[in-house]
């Protein structure tokens, strides 16, 4: 299973905190739903009406699935509904297309509908049912009343959420900025698809006032390349590496001439590593938690530049919080660090006491405690005091820069510092506590107050780049406007610290976030990495830019160190998972999933690529449809998470039944593969090829072809978009177009530009030369896509009826003899 590299790479070595369990306001993904005309019916024709508006609506699988998990709230509006998502904000753009699919059968019911996330608060009503309130739910019913019968549209803040998914971005259509009642103005866009929505312009909107043009497809920057999400999965992410229930996915090396990452027990563990632990906030105030994380942030921070340390990230031992009893020498063998540090912090007025202990996890025995009861504006020289003495016990060799990297205080302002802090946990935790823009709008607010109290705050200006950057690579303001107080910032920080590791680190990524200037971003971080030896985010870009260009053996390399410092984010082990399953790296695949699994044992979407591997590796389809199988005995409602596994299987088997099955459970954004976005009708064209049924494959991949049509007419050089216009014109028997449009999207996007994808399109093009009887040509790209990373493995060509014109042939024979385990 391989998750969207650009939307894990933005949070993936963040520090994060769990959500606010006191918080009452939490993000509503809202569906508002509005019968057109519903005043002028009589009362007994209303009744009716709205039961079969339920009806419809209860038995679309965006309803169901929310409804079975608890995360769905139905209100009624009189004239029809509200419903209120938690999940995700395709929730409600999937199921306002799905009703609109139903209303076909039911041409006399004329509905419009808004979309919208924000806040919103669940409380109890007078009748103690559950209800909601919060601007969210009142900006939702703004953006509905601009619509006419069939409409769709959404605001912008959450189609800029659905514009992160590839899959979506055709669909959004940009009407502009308008004012709306009470001179509120709104950005609206609006969704259709080839015979869902409603394509006019609003007529209130035709007839208002137009406050900023718009007239382009909402498009944010280029997603970079894997499943989805840029900055939303980002945020979701950086709060996800910290916890339990994120998709852990990654894949290991089983060459004993490469790095032994998987096998974390045959690695010889360095005297001289360390994994500094949250301390114990003792403090009779909740807030001075933030002053707890701030002191074992600072004294973490201030190891990690030391480069004859091993010192693990904040994101692997936040896990670890206080209080349950720990088990040190679990915990040291899980991190692959000999000691660990551990201590409480506790503020009364101006005094601060810290007391720290070092533990030998391998003895689970104390080598030194230390106890400081000082003026808490002396609690930076306590950090470096620390830090410097773990140095010194662990007999490390230190530099002078870099003891005077440990020994310099961030600020002296401590009102500045608690600024800081809060802002930078903010960023990580936006996607919990507040939409993305408020999150990361007000971490900014927070830096830069705490950059008028010190304007020579280093640290600050650093976190404020990043932010920055993070807005306009996710497209929430992707204006130069924004690049430019990113870059600004950057300055500020290079001036304060010149030649920095964190001047280096944050030019990096904002070369490679908003101008994706691989090579100079390279070179930032070869110098970032000498001053920031255990930073993971120097060898996570790194690792990414190397993948991106095809640098196979220095993307792993860069990507396990990353591992190595980071050993329990999520994020970097599936990333890690992504580089294998392309190198075929199969066996330690293997031990990697399993030690994932070990970590979120029920985790549906782990268990199924555990035994996707036999299928990919052996050809062997028993485990994977057992798996499925299992899965949906325990809850068929996992249906929706695994269809396309599923559905891969069960055409491996030529199993036609489960085909049919797996095809129910499949999303109605479609079976895409990667970023190229193949629609639901394609998946259903390929069913009924398997089956015989000719006229229904026939209208499938005609309705295919007329979606791909669309989407390569608004946007001519869109590779993935002209991939699937050729193999739906090569199912067509379309030779000439098919053939054209294939090698079109192979020339866009080459192999040298995206190695990832660039090799899908190779693949994609050897079938369009198949499935058109160019056999020579086939086997060529064939050839080719064989014998570079990608995709296509030897259970992928053995067994998927994809392949079978070229079955047969001793050239075809002999490429999937050459993919075989040896």
């Amino acid at each position: 299973m391989i998750i969207m590299e650009g939307a894990k790479e933005a949070f993936a070595c963040e520090m994060s905190v769990e959500p606010n369990a006191d918080l009452q306001l939490e993000i509503g993904y809202l569906l508002l739903i509005d019968v057109v005309g519903y005043s002028k019916l009589l009362v007994n024709e209303q009744v009716e009406l709205l039961q079969e508006l339920n009806q419809i609506v209860r038995s679309t699988p965006s309803f169901r699935n929310a409804e079975a998990t608890g995360k769905l709230i139905r209100l009624p509006t009189g004239d029809g509904m509200a419903l209120v998502f938690f999940r995700s904000p395709e929730e409600p753009a999937q199921c306002a297309l799905e009703i609109h699919a139903a209303l076909k059968s039911h041409p006399h019911l004329q509905l419009r509908m808004g979309v919208h996330s924000g806040p919103v608060n669940q409380i109890s009503d007078v009748n103690d049912r559950s209800n909601v309130a919060g601007t969210g739910i009142n900006v939702a019913q703004r953006v509905m009343d601009c619509g006419d019968a069939g409409h769709i549209l959404l605001s912008k803040h959450v189609a800029d959420d659905l514009a992160q998914y590839r899959h979506w971005q055709p669909y959004l259509h940009d009407l502009g900025e308008w004012e709306v009642k009470h001179g509120l103005r709104l950005s609206l866009v609006n969704l259709y698809k080839e015979g869902l929505g409603n394509p006019a312009i609003p007529e209130k909107l035709k007839r208002g006032q137009r406050w900023k043009k718009g007239g382009t497809p909402v498009r944010p920057v280029r997603p970079l390349r894997w499943l989805k999400f840029a900055l939303v999965a980002a945020l979701l992410l950086a709060a996800l590496a910290l916890t339990s229930t994120f998709l852990i996915s990654f894949r290991r090396a089983s060459s004993t001439a490469e790095t032994s990452f998987g096998l974390p027990a045959m690695v010889p563990v360095s005297a001289k590593s360390i994994a500094v632990l949250p301390f114990e906030n003792l403090s009779d105030e909740k807030e001075n938690a933030y002053f707890a994380d701030g002191v074992q942030d600072e004294i973490l921070t201030g190891l990690s530049r030391v480069a004859d340390l091993k010192v693990i990230s904040r994101t692997s031992v936040i896990q670890y919080k206080t209080g349950a009893k720990r088990n040190l020498r679990e915990i040291g063998a899980a991190l692959g660090v000999a000691h660990v540090l551990e201590g409480t912090v506790q503020r009364a007025g101006s005094r601060v006491r810290v007391n720290a202990q070092l533990i030998d996890a391998r003895t689970d025995s104390q080598v030194w405690a230390e106890r400081y009861d000082r003026d808490v504006a002396d609690v930076f020289a306590i950090e470096s005091e620390l830090a410097g003495k773990i140095v010194a016990q662990l007999q490390a060799k230190i530099s002078p820069s870099e003891k005077a990297a440990i020994e310099q205080k961030p600020t002296a302002d401590l009102a500045a510092y608690d600024l800081y802090v809060r802002a930078k946990t903010l960023i990580a935790t936006a996607v919990y506590n507040t939409p993305l823009q408020e999150g990361l709008s007000e971490a900014v607010r927070m830096l830069n107050q705490a950059i008028e109290r010190d304007p020579a705050f280093a640290l600050a200006y650093y976190q404020l780049a990043h932010a920055h950057d993070l807005i306009y690579f996710g497209g929430l303001d992707h204006t130069p406007a924004r690049l430019a107080m990113a870059d600004a910032a950057i300055q500020s920080l290079t001036r304060l610290l010149p030649n920095s590791g964190e001047a280096h680190l944050a030019l990096a990524k904002h070369l490679y976030w908003g101008y994706h200037d691989y090579d100079h971003a390279r070179k930032e971080l070869s110098l970032a990495q000498k001053s920031l030896p255990n930073d993971p985010w120097a060898f996570v870009l790194a690792g990414y830019i190397d993948r991106r260009q095809g640098r196979w053996a220095e993307s792993t390399k860069n990507l396990e160190r990353a591992a190595e410092l980071d050993p329990q984010n999520p994020h970097v082990l599936q990333q890690i998972s992504s580089s294998y399953n392309f190198l075929h790296r199969y066996a330690d695949q293997v031990r990697a999933l399993d030690r994932a699994i070990a970590v979120t044992p029920k985790e549906a979407v782990l268990r199924v690529s555990r035994a996707e591997v036999e299928l990919d590796w052996h050809a062997d389809t028993r485990p994977l449809l057992s798996s499925i199988e299992a899965m949906l005995a325990e809850d068929s409602r996992e249906g929706n998470n695994i269809a396309q596994e599923w559905l891969r299987v069960s055409l491996c088997q030529r199993d036609f039944d489960g085909a049919l099955r797996a095809l129910a459970a499949l999303p109605i954004a479609g079976c895409y593969q990667d970023v190229i976005p193949f629609p639901r009708a394609w998946c259903e064209g390929v069913v009924a090829q398997m089956r015989g049924d000719k006229a229904a494959a026939y209208a499938a991949f005609t309705s295919t072809r007329a979606e791909a049509a669309k989407l390569v007419a608004e946007h001519p050089d869109y590779p993935e978009g002209l991939c699937v216009l050729g193999m739906a014109d090569a199912a067509l028997g379309h030779k000439d177009d098919a053939i054209r449009e294939g090698r079109r999207a192979v020339e866009l996007l080459p192999v040298t530009k995206d190695s990832i994808v660039g090799a899908l399109l190779v693949e994609k093009l050897a079938l369009i030369y198949a499935w058109t009887g160019e056999k020579d040509l086939a086997f060529e790209q064939l050839a080719i896509a064989a014998r570079i990373p990608g995709y296509l493995s030897y259970g992928e060509l053995r067994l998927h009826p994809y392949w079978d014109p070229l079955r047969g042939d001793p050239r075809f024979e002999k490429i999937v003899a050459s993919l075989a385990p040896k």
